[in-house]
């Protein structure tokens, strides 16, 4: 702020920064962020940056124009209305997203400059989603963390974004993202499986070389601040102030920002019907209204002020006596001895927002109650939810329940209010602001860990040098090759999946080789393997080793097999398509495929364990196996596997050079029948029996590529 022509730097009421104030004074930690003021001034601007650099704070500035579409805009007008499910009041404003892309990549820009990758960065909420992906391309390796600390909405809400592909991409730069409920992490969850196809398992995500997990994390509160704050005495000074005009009235508390997500003119509302119903406590009880100024410049924001001022008038105007005034209308920031004066005065604190990421509010209520006493009424949409599940409970859209929430609060026993206080006190000083903190970053370094376990026996150049030059070096190779996801990405529609110009230049290189046989080890059926690599020199296994194609000779049967079973599987195949909208059955020679990868990702998992479960138990006398692949089940002749069949081609002749690589489960087959020799390539971090591990089938081809283009006369350096 300014003063008399001087830049006075003071730390925010409340907040994150203040909660978390006392758990990075041991740590090493910057907070870099918008100093708060809008400054043209290079001299001024370096008078900000000295006073922030003393308090170990590093200022992004931004341009008011940048204010007015970066938060103004694309947070305030864009997420926030649509993360709190008010979609009616969602601007999609392609320059305020443009405008917030860049402030994002200013953040990053700025955090670049100091951090390293041994550092460990938290991003905080909706203003910063593109910031954590933005990081891990400029920092590969760097420890990064994501907390939302507003809802985050259901998928079929959130879908309705069009940059949605862009926000969830940012968000998963992170190793660990957070929220205050499961719910919102479960949505999150949902709308990463279902947008962008990544699989997910007991909240992690799997993306190409890493795992990202999502987890909730309750916020806390400073417990001991508000607990200990009835004996300050400042605190009691203005305890003293407030009963000296309200004397031994009841009060309600309500204490929140305007915004319309928080319900304040349901709230008023539902105070009118109770005075109205229950005449006896007029002049007996009076609402103390705490509406702290909001975001004055949104139109929304400027409509709910007006809103609120009337609705204040229209009840004090009808019931007010010449020694009452039912609401007493406080539109400003209070200070914390005024705020928690209030908290101690008042007999029941009313917190009923439409919808909140946590609610700080009625934590402090509960934890400002030193002698114990005191009814809080809680929305039920509330993130504090939760964690209360014994306080007075609200649907918000119900003026009807607010009402009847009000009468029983101030009739509830005492000795209830103790009971139910005191429970919730000891899990408030249990797991305060800065246990809260605690919690997020060992889980983050766990996280981390886990990842780096993962990783461990990923293909690194020295690794990769050493198998060219093996290759190079050999007279007699073999090339074991799965096709879909290792030569070929994965595609939601499995007819769509052709070799490309690309790979068919590759495996021709490998195969004009005459050191080489090249083997393609696949799931597909025997026609389609035909179809596509009939005019190569290559070598086909097709439906998981049922059919070997050696040579170019005819295809042949890896033994005599039966196919009688299918027409008693095939109808409990054809039921999970008809239950499970998107999925479809294909039929091979000697097995049955179903596949859900154009189903709902969620409903498709959920439908493959049970059918999985459904058919270990018809097949455990049917000498058939259940195979489980990626977004597919198939079931077909138990014995018969890849591993199976690459033991023919690996007991041909003594090769001095053998590479397999593969991404399913189906592909460790081959792993174990390997010599210790060969080199054994997994493609993504899941567990496997290979020796190493590489991303994609992108970095597949990539050394494929330098295989086939190894000059024979000089070793890779």
């Amino acid at each position: 702020m300014r003063r008399e022509g001087k830049i006075i730097l003071t730390p925010s009421a409340g907040g994150l920064a203040t909660g978390l104030s006392s758990f990075f004074s041991a740590y090493d930690s910057l907070w870099i962020g918008w100093p708060g003021i809008v400054s043209n001034s290079s001299h001024e601007r370096e008078e900000i940056l000295e006073q922030m650099q003393a308090k170990k704070m590093k200022p992004v500035f931004l341009t008011r124009r940048q204010i007015e579409k970066y938060y103004e805009g694309f947070s305030n007008k864009t997420i926030w209305p649509l993360f709190h499910y008010f979609n009616q009041y969602v601007v999609n404003d392609k320059r305020y997203w443009e405008t917030y892309h860049q402030v994002n990549q200013q953040f990053c820009d700025e955090v670049a400059q100091v951090a390293t990758e041994d550092d460990i960065i938290w991003v905080h909420d909706y203003q910063l989603m593109l910031l954590p992906g933005m990081l891990r391309e400029r920092l590969p390796g760097v420890t990064i963390g994501f907390f939302l600390h507003i809802p985050f909405p259901s998928f079929e809400l959130f879908r309705t974004l069009p940059w949605r592909t862009e926000i969830l991409s940012g968000m998963l730069g992170a190793d660990l993202v957070g929220f205050h409920t499961y719910d919102y992490a479960r949505h999150f969850i949902s709308a990463v499986t279902r947008i962008l196809g990544v699989d997910h398992s007991l909240m992690k995500l799997t993306l190409e070389d890493r795992t990202i997990r999502a987890d909730s994390f309750p916020m806390g509160i400073d417990f001991d601040k508000f607990f200990q704050a009835s004996q300050k005495p400042s605190v009691k000074k203005e305890v003293k102030n407030i009963r000296s005009v309200i004397g031994e009235r009841k009060i309600i508390l309500s204490v929140d920002r305007l915004d319309y997500s928080k319900a304040i003119t349901q709230r008023l509302r539902a105070f009118n019907q109770y005075l109205e119903c229950h005449p006896g406590f007029r002049e007996k009880v009076s609402l103390v209204m705490v509406v702290v100024p909001s975001r004055t410049k949104v139109e929304h924001y400027k409509k709910l002020k007006i809103e609120v001022d009337e609705l204040v008038g229209y009840i004090n105007g009808k019931f007010s006596t010449l020694g009452w005034t039912p609401i007493w209308y406080l539109y400003r920031n209070l200070p914390f001895d005024m705020l928690a004066a209030l908290y101690l005065c008042a007999d029941v604190g009313l917190v009923t927002p439409y919808r909140d990421g946590m609610n700080l509010v009625a934590k402090e209520f509960i934890a400002s109650k030193h002698n114990g006493k005191g009814a809080l009424i809680l929305s039920e949409m509330a993130g504090a939810a939760d964690e209360m599940s014994d306080i007075i409970m609200v649907n918000p859209s119900s003026i009807d329940e607010i009402e009847a929430a009000i009468n029983k609060a101030l009739h509830l026993a005492e000795d209830d209010q103790l009971q139910i206080n005191r429970e919730i006190q000891k899990k408030l000083k249990r797991y305060n602001v800065c246990r809260w903190a605690e919690d997020f970053i060992e889980t983050l370094l766990n996280t981390k860990d886990q990842q780096k376990q993962l990783l461990t026996k990923s293909m690194d150049h020295q690794i990769e040098k050493t198998i060219i030059n093996s290759y190079q070096s050999s007279q007699h190779r073999l090339l074991l090759l799965d096709y879909d996801g290792t030569l070929k990405a994965f595609s939601k529609d499995p007819e769509k999946v052709e070799p490309d110009d690309e790979l068919i230049a590759i495996l021709k290189k490998l195969t004009d080789q005459p050191q080489n046989a090249v083997v393609i080890i696949s799931g597909r059926k025997r026609e389609t393997l035909e179809k596509w690599f009939g005019d190569l020199k290559v070598d086909l296994v097709g439906e998981h080793g049922v059919w070997l194609r050696i040579n170019g000779a005819d295809w042949e049967l890896i033994e005599k097999l039966e196919s009688d079973w299918k027409q008693e599987i095939l109808p409990i195949l054809e039921l999970y398509v008809d239950r499970t909208p998107g999925s479809f059955v294909e039929t091979k020679d000697y097995s049955l495929v179903w596949h859900y990868r154009k189903a709902d990702p969620g409903q498709g998992i959920v439908r493959a364990r049970e059918l999985v479960d459904h058919l270990i138990y018809l097949t455990s006398n049917l000498s058939l196996q259940v195979l489980e692949g990626n977004k597919m089940v198939e079931i077909k002749t138990a014995g018969v596997n890849k591993g199976r069949a690459a033991f023919r081609w690996i007991g041909l002749k003594k090769w001095d050079f053998i590479i397999a690589l593969g991404d399913d489960w189906t592909d460790e087959d081959i792993f174990r029948v390997l010599p210790d020799t060969a080199y054994s390539i997994k493609v993504g971090i899941a567990s496997t029996e290979a020796k190493y591990k590489i991303k994609s089938s992108k970095e597949v081809r990539t050394l494929l590529n330098k295989l086939a283009e190894v000059n024979s006369d000089e070793n890779i350096k």
